[in-house]
């Protein structure tokens, strides 16, 4: 997926979540994605636009009123002008306002839930989580349930993910030590913060305790990184411990962006959160502190607990002088040079199993996913809403691979009957018949499905294909993206007609076809489209009949699944009037042989040529002729011995079933399914013969174990050409 992502975070001065965006970023750009960072600047702003980002300025940092509204309006404009695939925010006051621009322009919205926030008064109103929310740990996951109510399928936990590359025992400290003036040769404890008061604390005592530390570890050497609002009171107390000192030994050199020679540079790192997990990669021993709590040198017996918090300490006991100076006491002068070596080996092995940068991106990539299919919306048009039990089987089919393909997708189809669309297929579904509503629907979507079946041909009317040419053309005014999906083509006649024909297939992005003479038909247009795939109709790859349950079936309508059992499925198609009597004759000379059991695939049209045939009968005959799914049908033929059709999907249910399926030459579709299934044509509608298509079943039926198998051997193939039409539409829709 390589899509256009705009970070929105407060600013890109040291801190944990901001380094997290900086690698998540540099990540993201390394996997072909265009990455956007709007903030109010900072430090890692160089490092972004050198990796390949674009980086933009807004006061998102403060939380007033008219920062907030130049903020705002800052936001509107480079999403209006870039127009990003998904908006990243991090941190409360972009998620708040990019949650209020959500709201109006409708983009993909992913939040990262970096810390805990109070949820009281107003402060609880200014967090919006988005429509799918990265927590980097378990609790903060667990508070955004408990706090927010948030469903557990809205949040995606994550890592801070370390780059192993950047933060490793073969980076040097010599540079930063030298610029202090401070020795190699002496010890160094190496802290990494933002400054501000909230997460200051152990800075604070970090300086308390360095003249007694300095007592105890003889010259001792601190480096204390970070900027922020504490950051001159504290700077205040540093330098009053190196005059009393009478030397420089607390160096406090502000924002920095060079962590990785600054945690290089110690023998023991405190901190917590991402800069702890950094020192880790560059293999320091850690002690693991902060302003929510301590948790203190870091070996295996300290890792669930540290893993669970994030490595912030939330929950722990509070952070202590007396802790502190305990645990750096312990490690400096309590552990050999071996055993730091190998606390720094550990920790470098725990980021390398949990921390990597890439398992962190990856989180995202999902993140951005779900929330594009959610936003992702495919109109389909098709012969839908008729009642017609085949091309209802394909609408099903295309719903199944559309959340294969894209989970959280909407599917919206034009229908003859959209509420009972709606209800039989578990889809939306519009008026075919409203062009108001048609438009609307093609104008939001996100793509354009022409529908399997034979949809462009005038066999039936020239009406009924400038109706699917016009939603074709439609689409393509809109700039959508269009599919052929799994079509008929033909048989197109008129000289205008074909021209029409060949002008929109220009215009789709990709054409399935469900036989190679449709194939055909197109290039004898002269269609030059190169993106022309000869696959399979979807109803293919639906899946075979439960004989099981349709032996219940069959009994529920008085048929006795133990006879044996041949399904007829007639139509009053053009030349079917001429031959009721003769089909009739057919259908008695079988009853010899089998029980007739007439299949009504179009309510309420095939339901009369069924009464009609079976009027001129002398034999009994049954029917399945009350509401059924698709899947009640595909069930009930599963337990027949062959099926006799005019009707295409009722041999591809056989088929799919491995029932042997003979059919009746009416339409070119008819004909070149017969053919890819390897199964007689018994007759045409204007030269039909009783006797002989009798016969013809006789034959199948004497040798019905050699044409399952033919025809089961046929449909698997089929069904692994008709996987092409999900693959394809995964294709288009991302």
């Amino acid at each position: 997926m390589s899509k256009k992502i705009l970070m929105a975070l407060m600013g890109l001065d040291i801190g944990g979540a901001e380094t997290h965006v900086v690698e998540l970023s540099k990540e993201l750009l390394r996997r072909g994605f265009d990455v956007l960072v709007i903030s109010n600047g900072g430090v890692y702003e160089e490092e972004l636009e050198q990796a390949g980002a674009r980086c933009f300025h807004a006061p998102l940092n403060v939380r007033k009123p008219l920062p907030m509204l130049r903020s705002l309006l800052a936001l509107r404009r480079l999403i209006r002008d870039e127009k990003p695939d998904v908006v990243h925010a991090h941190a409360r006051i972009p998620a708040f306002l990019c949650g209020i621009l959500h709201r109006r322009m409708g983009f993909p919205f992913v939040t990262s839930a970096h810390w805990v926030f109070t949820t009281e008064g107003l402060l609880g109103k200014l967090t919006n989580w988005g429509e799918q929310t990265v927590a980097v740990s378990d609790d903060i996951r667990d508070y955004l349930k408990d706090n927010y109510g948030i469903p557990d399928e809205n949040i995606i936990v994550t890592i801070n993910g370390i780059d192993t590359e950047r933060f490793s025992p073969e980076i040097s400290g010599e540079k930063v030590l030298a610029e202090f003036g401070f020795s190699a040769a002496r010890p160094v404890i190496s802290y990494v913060s933002r400054m501000d008061e909230s997460r200051a604390l152990v800075a604070r005592q970090l300086v308390a305790i360095a003249p007694r530390l300095r007592e105890r570890i003889e010259g001792l050497q601190l480096i204390i990184a970070g900027g922020g609002d504490a950051y001159d009171d504290i700077k205040a107390k540093a330098d009053a411990a190196n005059e009393a000192a009478g030397e420089v030994y607390i160096a406090m050199p502000g924002a920095r962006t060079d962590i990785n020679e600054i945690a290089a540079a110690g023998d023991l790192f405190v901190g917590v959160s991402r800069s702890a997990l950094e020192a880790m990669a560059a293999e320091k021993p850690v002690i693991v502190a902060g302003n929510e709590g301590y948790i203190g040198l870091f070996d295996e017996s300290r890792l669930q607990i540290s893993r669970d918090t994030n490595f912030c300490c939330r929950g722990c006991e509070e952070s202590s002088e007396k802790l502190l100076e305990r645990d750096i006491l312990r490690a400096m002068l309590g552990l050999s040079a071996d055993d730091r070596k190998a606390l720094g080996s550990y920790g470098r092995s725990v980021i390398n199993e949990y921390y990597s940068v890439g398992r962190m991106a990856a989180d995202c990539e999902e993140a951005y996913r779900r929330v594009l299919a959610s936003h992702t919306k495919v109109v389909v048009s098709g012969y839908y809403g008729f009642r017609n039990l085949g091309d209802d089987s394909i609408l099903l089919a295309l719903k199944e691979d559309l959340q294969r393909a894209c989970p959280g997708a909407t599917l919206t189809a034009l229908s003859k009957r959209p509420a009972e669309t709606k209800e039989r297929c578990g889809i939306q579904a519009v008026d075919r018949f409203s062009p108001f509503a048609v438009r609307k629907a093609i104008k939001s979507c996100s793509c354009f499905v022409s529908g399997g079946g034979s949809l462009l041909q005038d066999h039936t009317s020239t009406r009924s294909l400038l109706y699917y040419t016009w939603l074709i053309r439609m689409a393509w005014r809109f700039g959508k993206p269009i599919m052929f999906y799994a079509n008929g083509i033909g048989p197109v006649s008129d000289p205008k007609n074909r021209e029409r024909v060949r002008e929109v297939s220009e215009m789709a992005n990709i054409i399935t076809l469900r036989d190679s003479a449709s194939c055909e038909e197109l290039r004898s247009m002269g269609v030059r489209n190169e993106n022309v795939f000869v696959t399979a109709d979807p109803v293919y790859a639906v899946g075979k009949g439960d004989p099981g349950r349709g032996r219940t079936l069959l009994e529920e309508r008085g048929i006795d699944p133990g006879k044996r059992l041949v399904g007829v499925s007639v139509r009053f198609a053009k030349g079917m009037e001429m031959n009721r009597e003769a089909f009739a004759r057919f259908c008695d000379e079988v009853s010899n042989d089998a029980e007739i059991v007439f299949i009504d695939m179009q309510q309420p049209a095939d339901g009369e040529a069924s009464a009609a045939v079976k009027a001129l009968m002398k034999s009994p005959a049954r029917e399945i002729d009350s509401p059924y799914s698709p899947q009640d049908l595909m069930d009930m033929i599963a337990c027949m011995d062959a099926v006799v059709s005019t009707r295409l999907h009722s041999m591809i249910f056989a088929a799919c079933s491995g029932v042997p399926a003979l059919g009746i030459d009416y339409d070119p579709k008819v004909r070149a399914c017969a053919e890819s299934l390897g199964m007689p044509l018994i007759g045409t509608l204007s030269d039909f013969d009783p006797a002989s298509a009798a016969g013809d079943l006789r034959t199948v039926l004497s040798e019905r174990e050699s044409y399952a198998h033919r025809i089961r051997a046929a449909s698997e193939e089929l069904s692994a050409k008709a996987a092409e039409n999900n693959r394809l539409f995964r294709e288009l829709i991302s």
